[in-house]
This record gives C-alpha cells, sequence and structure tokens, in this order.
C-alpha cells in the first residue's frame, strides 16, 4: 500500500485558499445583510475605511446607496476596492 505523503503547503496555496471568498456580515442602515468576498479584497476594504475615518459598515452603506440593482453588494465593493487602488496609482504616476 502507497500512502503520499503530506507536504506543506506553498505560499500560492495558502494564497489561492484565502481568495476563496467568505461571507461577511454587514449592517447597512439597521439592515443586517452580507456580502461574500475573498479576504485581500475584505482586508483592503477594510483599510480604505479606516484611512477614510469610517465604519465598514457606513462604507459599505455609502457605496449601497450608490450602486445599481444589476449590481451585487459584493461586485459593488470589489468594483470600488480596485477604483480606489487604481486613482492612487495614477496620481502617483503623474506624481513623479
Amino acid at each position: 500500500m502507497l500512502i503520499a505523503a503530506t507536504m506543506p503547503p506553498t505560499d500560492e496555496q495558502r494564497a489561492m485558499n484565502n481568495a476563496r471568498p467568505r461571507k461577511r456580515s454587514l449592517n447597512l442602515r439597521g439592515h443586517a445583510t452580507s456580502v461574500s468576498l475573498e479576504d485581500p479584497f475584505w482586508d483592503a476594504f477594510r483599510d480604505i475605511a479606516t484611512a477614510r475615518g469610517q465604519s465598514v459598515n457606513g462604507l459599505a452603506a455609502e457605496i449601497d446607496e450608490t450602486r445599481g440593482l444589476e449590481l451585487g453588494l459584493a461586485t459593488a465593493i470589489r468594483l470600488f476596492v480596485l477604483d480606489h487602488y487604481r486613482s492612487h496609482a495614477a496620481a502617483a504616476q503623474t506624481a513623479e
């Protein structure tokens, strides 16, 4: 009988496991809801909220108010995070 040796996960494998969406609880204007976001997006979203002096729930409510009905909240948050970092990258390039 052959027993496969278990190797510890590589950094890439760990990153892929953390890239799977996880449910996150939010409270938008007194209404409990949840979004499924990957750890990197959730971490970036929390960082942005902190930098803006807002709670995660407050920033999520702001995004929720401006998104269209055809766009899910999790997608709207991902696009917000992407736009935030793209804007900062563009500003950094302009400053050079």
